[in-house]
C-alpha cells in the first residue's frame, strides 16, 4: 500500500524540522513549507533520500562549503535559492 500524498508531505515536513543541528532545522523546515507542496513525486522521492544524508554534510552543501553529490546538485541549488529569497 502506498503512502497517501498528504501523509507523505506531512512526514517530510516533520523530518525537515527535526534534524540533528539547529541550522538545518531552520533551513529545511522553511524550504519544506515553501517548496514541497509544489513538488512532483520524483522531487519528493529525491528530497526524502536527501533527508537520509548526514546533517553536517547537508550544511556544508547548502552553505557552499562543499559540493553536493551530483544527484542532489539541483535540489541543493533550489534550497540555496530559497534561502537567499528568505534573506531578501
Amino acid at each position: 500500500m502506498s503512502e497517501a500524498p498528504e501523509h507523505r508531505l506531512k512526514r517530510l515536513q516533520m523530518r525537515s524540522m527535526r534534524r540533528g543541528i539547529k541550522e538545518m532545522d531552520l533551513i529545511l523546515s522553511a524550504y519544506a513549507e515553501a517548496r514541497l507542496p509544489q513538488m512532483d513525486d520524483a522531487g519528493l522521492t529525491l528530497y526524502d533520500q536527501m533527508l537520509n544524508e548526514n546533517d553536517h554534510d547537508l550544511y556544508l552543501w547548502v552553505s557552499g562549503q562543499a559540493d553536493p553529490p551530483a544527484k542532489y546538485a539541483d535540489l541543493i541549488g533550489d534550497i540555496r535559492a530559497q534561502l537567499a529569497e528568505m534573506r531578501g
